[in-house]
């Protein structure tokens, strides 16, 4: 089993603080919406009892990404590249709803490039991403490129 810890999503808490009275250590405060780390030992209890749903339990360390084949890579190319084009045409267009449709649209391509794992600093398609631009790319990209692969 995966050790985990609580975290609270601001935005999510009603204030509602059952959280508090079910924590065996302290570790949720509502002063600062913070639940200390340190003092959390990963019961769920916190998460069980919170009403708006608004803690959850994370663990301390992620699985290494799985590995996929080319044919699953090459759809989640097409599909972000589906979704970018959509994006796209929204821009040209008036209105609330078409900024919405922009708005979806680029979320979605984030989480699909997400899921590939390219936005993952940790992740090996992200670092074998960087180091093609290094290879193939104009100076200013290069540099960029190597700058972001040495943060790493």
């Amino acid at each position: 089993m995966t050790k985990k810890y609580a975290v609270r999503n601001i935005r999510l808490c009603t204030k509602d603080c059952l959280c508090l009275y079910v924590c065996p250590t302290g570790a949720t405060d509502t002063e600062n919406s913070v639940i200390d780390i340190d003092k959390c030992i990963g019961c769920g209890d916190c998460a069980d009892a919170c009403p708006s749903g608004a803690i959850s339990m994370v663990p301390h360390q992620y699985p290494q990404q799985q590995t996929k084949n080319t044919e699953v890579t090459a759809a989640l190319r097409k599909l972000i590249a589906s979704k970018s084009q959509q994006e796209s045409i929204a821009l040209g267009l008036d209105g609330k709803l078409a900024r919405a449709f922009e708005k979806s649209n680029r979320i979605m391509a984030e989480d699909i490039i997400r899921e590939a794992g390219y936005m993952l600093p940790q992740s090996d398609n992200s670092r074998k991403f960087l180091q093609t631009i290094i290879e193939a790319g104009d100076d200013s990209a290069k540099e960029k490129a190597a700058r972001l692969l040495e943060l790493l």
